[in-house]
């Protein structure tokens, strides 16, 4: 019996199994599948005008829109909000093309990228770090999302303000917005099933549909107030250092909302037919999509003024206001709108959580888990994590997610320094799938321990600055750092990482810039396969290693590294 259990379970395993090259050992089995493999030329199908359909996409979501909001709430002007928005999102522009490059030379996803950097085995710290973030996002959006879906209803159906509540009243939330979330998640569902590369059409209809709608929202809620309102006219209230500082938290509250896709650009630059596709394209786009959309937020929540006697910022409570006036037109406004907000969640999920997280969890069981699957457990966790607690207990909590997710920019700063200063653009893509103890990126267990030194000084420097943005009491200096955050983690684990590597050498790095990707068509990854991608990089002085892994001998200038 016992024999018979063992075989059924064997047998259910195997069918779980995702699709993957043969001659894999169960080791490589831990380490890739087709989610994970360099993606092909067949694949390759995001040029420059995806991107930019992409970026547009993105930029018109609910937490851009209220971006300037806090600024001004703050003491800033208008104009000074809006300058900090087109700095800190100039500045994410860079780093996201910095990052993006690595997956458009070399058609690698995040979780591969950070092999070289952090180990075979210990990228998986990074990558389940991110994956669980993306999670909770995902939950948090879909909530936001849920809220679009009940301005929709609604504008139908009046009456769906009073839709009985027979949920518990310490559930935290009631029948009618549970209801509008579930009926968002469920039918989100479908877009998780597309493959990541023809994902790009959903990101073109948002490019096309929302912007148009924000426009009309924009150009409405200036009808409706007979002006742009007070707002525009309104001076800082705050002088000296104190506005200094301001316009610094708010360049980094810019950049901080793009820590999570500073890291994760490689899932969808890796599609790219050629890398300068998802250069130009994102490092333009990114700044003037979010400063638009920013620049409506202002304007609307400055009508709103003239309207309600107050500012509205949250776009989806002006809306709401708008259906309690009543009348057919607004209904219809409000009804075309939310849709499109609904729409512009959806792709931000998508963009910024699904395939993200979906992509970690391939990285953490490649051979039963892809993209696709990967994706639906994170819809899962965002459904059953009950996500209304966390919106309604406080701000904190919305708080410590966007402080939290600043200390990815330790993860970031070690991988652009191990790939632009250290390897100079040179990665030996096949042994990026290797378990083997010779292989140049498995360093000490599948460790690297330059890596995580670098990467714990990064959150170091942060960690006093990050317990006063949750609460506590800190010293001046460490809030001073802290306002600096994403740079002073960047910097840090940069000039670690940097300094360790020269002080202890690592192996396949190059003397001179050094990018192989054009080689890559489709490289067999099994243990002694041999393929053009071989060929060609053996023919720019590929580095051999001894059995043992103990050096390493590059043909091009003799030099001998330790491991």
């Amino acid at each position: 019996m016992e024999k018979l259990k063992s075989t059924k379970l064997s047998h259910i395993a195997r069918k779980l199994e995702v699709d993957n090259e043969d001659g894999l050992t169960n080791a490589q089995l831990m380490l890739t599948n087709f989610d994970l493999k360099p993606v092909e030329p067949q694949r390759r199908q995001w040029g420059p005008w995806n991107f930019v359909g992409f970026w547009i996409a993105d930029s018109f979501n609910i937490n851009t829109w209220m971006i300037s909001s806090t600024m001004i709430v703050n003491g800033l002007s208008w104009w000074q909000s809006w300058l900090c928005v087109w700095i800190g999102y100039s500045i994410a522009g860079c780093f996201i093309c910095l990052t993006g490059r690595i997956g458009a030379t070399y058609h690698i996803s995040f979780p591969v990228v950070s092999r070289a950097s952090f180990g075979t085995w210990g990228s998986l710290w990074p990558v389940f770090n991110r994956a669980a973030m993306a999670c909770i996002w995902y939950g948090v959006q879909a909530w936001i999302g849920g809220t679009c879906v009940k301005l929709v209803i609604r504008s139908i159906w009046n009456s769906w303000e009073t839709v009985p509540n027979s949920m518990p009243a310490n559930n935290g939330t009631n029948t009618r917005d549970w209801v509008s979330f579930f009926i968002f998640w469920l039918l989100s569902l479908p877009a998780i099933w597309f493959p990541v590369h023809q994902i790009r059409h959903l990101f073109t209809v948002k490019a096309y549909v929302v912007p148009v709608a924000g426009l009309a929202f924009f150009i409405w809620s200036i009808k409706k107030a007979n002006g742009i309102g007070p707002i525009v006219k309104q001076p800082n209230t705050i002088q000296g250092s104190a506005l200094g500082w301001g316009m610094v938290n708010g360049i980094m509250s810019s950049i901080a909302n793009f820590a999570t896709l500073i890291v994760n650009d490689p899932d969808f630059a890796r599609f790219a037919r050629k890398p300068k596709d998802a250069l130009w394209s994102q490092l333009f786009t990114i700044p003037i999509g979010f400063a638009v959309t920013s620049f409506i937020g202002i304007i609307v929540g400055s009508s709103s003024n003239v309207i309600y006697g107050k500012p509205i910022w949250n776009p989806l409570d002006l809306l709401t206001n708008f259906l309690d006036e009543g009348g057919s037109g607004n209904r219809a406004g409000v009804f075309f709108i939310a849709l499109a907000f609904a729409l512009a969640q959806l792709g931000t999920n998508i963009a910024a959580n699904s395939v993200s997280a979906g992509t970690d969890m391939t990285a953490l069981l490649p051979r039963y888990l892809n993209i696709r699957r990967g994706g639906y457990i994170c819809a899962m966790v965002g459904l059953v994590m009950c996500p209304w607690h966390l919106l309604s207990s406080s701000n904190s909590f919305t708080t410590y997610l966007s402080a939290y997710s600043v200390f990815l920019s330790s993860i970031a700063g070690v991988i652009i320094c191990d790939y632009y200063w250290v390897r100079k653009g040179y990665l030996q893509i096949k042994e990026l799938y290797s378990a083997r103890v010779g292989s140049p990126y498995f360093y000490s267990f599948g460790f690297s321990w330059r890596g995580y030194t670098a990467y714990i000084c990064g959150i170091l420097i942060n960690v006093v600055g990050f317990a006063g943005a949750i609460g506590r009491k800190v010293p001046k200096g460490a809030q001073y750092i802290y306002n600096l955050n994403f740079f002073a983690g960047f910097i840090v684990a940069s000039v670690v990482y940097y300094g360790l590597c020269r002080l202890f050498p690592i192996p396949a790095t190059s003397e001179h810039w050094l990018e192989i990707g054009d080689e890559i068509v489709d490289p067999s990854l099994a243990y002694g396969s041999s393929d053009e991608y071989d060929a060609a990089e053996a023919g720019v002085g590929r580095d051999y290693f001894k059995p043992g892994g103990e050096e390493v001998v590059t043909p091009a200038t003799g030099d001998k590294k330790d491991f």
